[in-house]
């Protein structure tokens, strides 16, 4: 609608500027009230970050920054605990820990380890009197040594490091293993590891930004670690290392019947402790392992072999206690059993073409006779000698702390139905056991497989009036009890098996006859050591060479061995078994009663004092190969 000239365009213009901001109001409003708001509001949201980035500097994670503020000031230092000394029964060191120096120095703009350095150990002991300077730490660490070379490695064993899987196993992260830290890795090192390892020690000092020390804040004190005292006799032991013949592989037992413990033990071909100690190179390492006489098996606990005739003093005992044979029972030796195609001869009759007429028990230890033993095994049946040789260790371990222990097989019928299950060997079998089967067994040799620690532990039954005792590696103690009187803690190790007293004596007797004329252990007829009691050390006017030299008899009693292993070139592993003294009174006393020759005296005791085992792998006949080995070790305990 048109208005007309009353309303012209000066009303129009005079409303839109009524409308528009008044000229003293600035600019624009952005730049004037907004602006302060804006700022005001950026200001508010800055000053709160802040704070709230104070807070949680100080207040949450206020610990986390002071323990790393104290890291950079403070360092730890380890005191590395010495590992506990191995001694032997007669109280000298097995081992020995040799210190090892390294002085840390303040380290800038580099690792650590760049900067500590290794010492000799005269340059550490050095240091270790005159001081170092201001800021330097000298730590200390221990290799171990070994100081009887190869005598004992297989059971003292040795220690390695441990290695970077090995440190993320719960097992030793538990414990507060470091890197760097060494572990038993064999034998007793590793049986006691827990009581040999000690505990290190911590001291904090506290150091400037350069890493230079400034004092010391507080020190934790390593304990060292204990020191265990094991059962061997180092010098015996050395004896026995050098009796055995190195061209042989085999082992050697040696322990005390009454309580157990091991005097020596040794496996042939051994190794060095000390090469382990100081780190094999990889080549090295390779060669060992790879070797086939296989050095690092310990074949005293973990070969297995047939035991050939020492396996008739198990024999003898299961025959008798169940009443299958009476002591004066006698069998005629024929020379050969025979049976459909299989033939069982006596090995006399084999050498010598010779049979030895009526044979009673004692007579066929003390000869060994095969025809005997075939018969008492006929006569007791498998099931039966197989429940006594089980009783008396065999088909399970015997429990020394030693790793690596083996059980050994005493086979029966049950055995070898699941041990033969191809159709095959069922319809060749017919899942029967054999009397021939049961032959074998009777005189150690078909499917019997036995350790060397068995056969000694067997022997020990004879000698320790039918106490079968755990074998160990740790030196018997004794406890105070009540009203002065004490108990031996390896007695309480030994299980009487309730054999007869008379079954003891007969067997005994048989075996003592074995070591006398006209038994098989003829290195040991007449056996006698030049006694130390009679030595003459110093004499005042007077030489040593005018008075006679003292011999001692030592009466024995052995069992020999020759077992046949399947070799294509019949070799035969030899076996002897021996204990002694045996006293005047044990076994009836035959032999030992009558008056001794001119130079000698009879050596009289209430018990044995040690039994020895030998196995020669391939090595010949127990008599001539083995006996002479076991007769250096007797003379070596008893020349004392």
């Amino acid at each position: 609608m048109k208005l007309g000239k009353a309303f012209s365009d000066s009303l129009i213009l005079e409303r839109w500027s009524k409308t528009r901001l008044p000229k003293n109001s600035g600019p624009s409003w952005w730049l004037g009230t907004g602006r302060a708001l804006l700022f005001a509001t950026c200001l508010c949201i800055a000053l709160f970050i802040l704070l709230w980035r104070l807070f949680d500097l100080t207040v949450i994670q206020g610990h986390r920054y002071r323990v790393l503020a104290d890291g950079n000031r403070t360092r730890e230092l380890i005191r590395h605990a010495p590992r506990g000394i191995l001694y032997d029964r007669t109280g000298k060191p097995l081992v020995g820990n040799t210190p090892r120096y390294r002085r840390i120095t303040p380290c800038e703009g580099k690792a650590q380890k760049d900067c500590d350095t290794s010492l000799s150990k005269q340059d550490g002991e050095a240091l270790k009197v005159q001081g170092l300077p201001s800021g330097q730490f000298l730590e200390v660490d221990y290799s171990r040594d070994y100081l009887f070379g190869n005598s004992l490695s297989h059971v003292i064993g040795f220690t390695g490091e441990l290695s970077q899987k090995e440190l993320s196993d719960q097992y030793y992260v538990l414990r507060g293993y470091r890197r760097g830290d060494r572990v038993g890795r064999m034998g007793a090192e590793a049986v006691y590891e827990e009581k040999l390892r000690g505990r290190d020690g911590r001291e904090l000092v506290e150091v400037d930004s350069s890493g230079k020390i400034i004092r010391t804040l507080g020190v934790d004190r390593e304990i060292p670690g204990e020191d265990v005292t094991l059962s061997f006799d180092i010098s015996l032991s050395r004896v026995v290392e050098e009796a055995f013949p190195k061209e042989f592989s085999g082992a050697i037992v040696v322990t005390k019947p009454a309580t157990g413990e091991i005097l020596a033990m040794y496996s042939n071909p051994s190794f060095s402790s000390q090469a382990f100690s100081d780190g094999l190179t990889q080549d090295s390492y390779n060669a060992l392992i790879n070797d086939p006489r296989r050095p690092l098996f310990n074949r005293a606990i973990g070969g297995v072999y047939p035991p050939g005739s020492t396996f008739k003093i198990v024999t003898s005992i299961s025959v008798l206690e169940e009443a299958a044979m009476k002591p004066e029972t006698t069998v005629e030796d024929v020379g050969v059993i025979t049976i459909g195609k299989a033939t069982f001869p006596n090995w006399y009759f084999i050498q010598y073409g010779k049979t030895e007429g009526s044979v009673d028990v004692v007579k066929a230890i003390a000869r060994s006779n095969d025809i005997y033993f075939y018969k008492a095994g006929e006569a007791l049946g498998i099931t039966k000698l197989a429940k006594w040789a089980r009783t008396m260790g065999l088909g399970q371990t015997l429990g020394i702390e030693v790793p690596g222990e083996a059980s050994g097989l005493m086979p029966d019928p049950a055995w070898k139905e699941s041990y033969f299950t191809s159709p095959l060997d069922r319809d060749a079998r017919n899942n029967l056991w054999y009397l021939g089967d049961t032959y074998h067994v009777a005189i150690g040799q078909g499917y019997l497989l036995t350790t060397p620690l068995q056969v000694n532990f067997w022997t020990n039954l004879i000698a320790n009036d039918g106490k079968l005792c755990k074998p160990t590696i740790l030196k018997a103690t004794r406890d105070k009890k009540p009203f002065g009187k004490t108990q031996s803690r390896q007695e309480t190790s030994c299980k009487d098996l309730g054999i007869k007293k008379k079954t003891i004596e007969i067997i005994g007797e048989g075996m003592k006859r074995a070591c006398e004329t006209g038994g098989t252990g003829w290195p040991l007829f007449e056996f006698k050591v030049q006694s130390s009691k009679f030595k003459v050390q110093e004499l005042s006017n007077a030489s040593a060479s005018a008075y006679p030299v003292i011999y001692a008899k030592v009466p024995v009693a052995c069992k020999t061995g020759t077992a046949e292993y399947g070799d294509p070139q019949n070799k035969t592993h030899a076996w002897f078994t021996v204990f002694a003294p045996v006293t005047n009174t044990a076994f009836g006393g035959v032999g030992t009663g009558q008056a001794p020759d001119s130079g000698s005296k009879n050596i009289l005791t209430g018990e044995p004092e040690i039994s020895v085992t030998v196995l020669v792998e391939a090595g010949g006949e127990g008599s001539s190969d083995a006996a002479p080995i076991a007769k250096k070790i007797l003379e070596e305990w008893f020349s004392r």
